[in-house]
């Protein structure tokens, strides 16, 4: 999914309008982008992690409007802030996934999001409060009550402990990369929004040093999850399966008669890539 940053609203209008034609069809040799993930801007603004200062109140026109200029498939929301535990009913009967993040809600406020249709955790630890055994807060809820929630396993966002006890939490755990400009390139300073970030020793970071997304590859989020424990078939499904279920996608995400062809060879000892076949095109 394309994901916006918290932005002023013109900037993410522009963005989605610029997105329109890119979901409508796949060009050659190029992934199908399959939607938006529209992570901010409803967040709170003291959870921002990298993100910009442009924290707004959810609108459900507003968010309509947005939808309409491009198919938001995933939403994140601070169920906490003014208006947006009201709204989730209404974002999922407009077929959209609300997920929990950016969020400094506590395990309650997290819970009645649950309970009034929220389906997910977005990148689960970052940007919300730390778990405390007194104060559970969002990452209490996501480990007691979560089916699904985003993770990213570039072993610098999260701690592997961490990781490992999300695993053994959550049934159907995806993993995202977080990704941003920087990602494939050498280290410099890069873009991120309105924001320069510095990639150095593998991490993209805001000059504060906070970790401003990663430059973490799927193929090499499959190896680190194998190298956490996981079993090549679990980390594959960590990998494609869940977050195409997560979507209610049931042509993607699984090799079988009818589905797409999208598939990734590696290497049978290493895992590193070897082929890359997207709708049964070689890239």
């Amino acid at each position: 999914l394309a994901t916006t940053m918290t932005a002023p609203l013109t900037e993410i209008e522009a963005a989605l309008r610029a997105l329109a034609p890119r979901l409508a069809d796949r060009a050659c040799g190029a992934a199908r982008v399959l939607g938006v993930h529209l992570e901010g801007p409803y967040i709170h603004p003291e959870r921002l992690g990298a993100q910009p200062p442009f924290a707004r109140t959810p609108s459900l026109p507003e968010i309509l409007a947005l939808h309409r200029l491009a198919p938001i498939r995933v939403i994140t929301l601070a169920p906490e802030t003014d208006g947006a535990l009201a709204l989730i009913p209404a974002l999922v009967d407009a077929g959209l996934r609300v997920q929990i993040g950016h969020s400094a809600a506590s395990y309650e406020q997290a819970c009645n999001a649950l309970a009034a249709g929220a389906s997910g955790f977005t990148h689960l630890f970052n940007a919300m409060g730390a778990f405390h055994h007194r104060q559970p807060g969002v990452v209490g809820a996501a480990l007691a009550h979560g089916e699904q929630a985003e993770l990213i396993p570039d072993l610098l966002h999260v701690h592997p402990g961490a990781m490992r006890a999300a695993w053994r939490a959550l049934p159907r755990l995806h993993a995202v990369t977080d990704a941003t400009a920087a990602t494939g390139m050498p280290d410099g300073d890069y873009q991120l929004g309105r924001q320069t970030v510095h990639k150095r020793d593998g991490a993209v970071r805001l000059a504060d040093g906070t970790l401003a997304g990663s430059t973490l590859t799927m193929d090499q989020a499959l190896r680190n999850l194998v190298l956490l424990g996981l079993s090549l078939a679990q980390a594959s499904a960590c990998t494609s399966l869940y977050a195409a279920q997560y979507l209610g996608l049931v042509d993607r995400g699984r090799l079988q008669a009818g589905a797409w062809a999208d598939v990734l060879e590696v290497q049978a000892d290493t895992l590193q890539l070897r082929r890359v076949f997207v709708e049964g095109e070689p890239v």
